[in-house]
C-alpha cells in the first residue's frame, strides 16, 4: 500500500493512493482552512475504521442499520510533540433490531482486535530521506 503526499501551497498538501483517489491535508489556519489537518484526518480514519468493522459484523447478524454516526474526541499533550494522550471513539447508531450488548461487543472487537487504524497507532514508524537538485 503506498500514498504520494504533494506540497500545493504553505501546509497544504494533497494526497493520492495507487488508485488515485484523493485527500487534502490542510494545516493552516483554522479560520481559513479548508480541509481536515493531519491529526484530524487521523481521528476521523479511526472513527470509521471502527464503524466499518461494527457495520460488517452488525449485518453479518443480520441487523438493520437506519443511521450510524461516530463522534470521536481526541486530547493532545500541550507541549511538542502533540500527540494524543487519549481518544474515545462514540458510536451512536439507531436501528430496531440492534441490542446494546451486542453493540458493545462489536464496538470492542473492533478497535482492540480488527481495526488496521487503531492497531496502526501502536506501531514503529521508520522513515529515510532524499534530496534532489533541480
Amino acid at each position: 500500500m503506498r500514498t504520494i503526499t504533494t506540497m500545493l501551497a504553505d501546509e497544504l498538501f494533497e494526497s493520492v493512493n495507487e488508485n488515485n483517489n484523493k485527500v487534502m491535508i490542510d494545516s493552516r489556519a483554522r479560520e481559513i482552512r479548508q480541509h481536515q489537518s493531519p491529526v484530524e484526518i487521523l481521528l476521523s480514519s479511526l472513527g470509521a475504521c471502527g464503524a466499518i468493522d461494527i457495520a460488517v459484523m452488525l449485518k453479518k447478524r443480520r441487523k438493520s442499520i437506519i443511521h450510524f454516526e461516530i463522534i470521536t474526541d481526541g486530547t493532545r499533550q500541550e507541549a511538542t510533540p502533540r500527540f494524543f494522550t487519549a481518544i474515545h471513539c462514540h458510536y451512536v447508531i439507531t436501528s430496531p433490531d440492534v441490542e446494546q450488548e451486542e453493540f458493545q461487543k462489536a464496538a470492542g472487537l473492533s478497535l482492540e482486535k480488527y481495526c488496521s487504524v487503531a492497531s496502526s497507532l501502536k506501531s514503529k514508524v521508520t522513515y529515510s530521506v532524499e534530496v534532489k537538485r533541480p
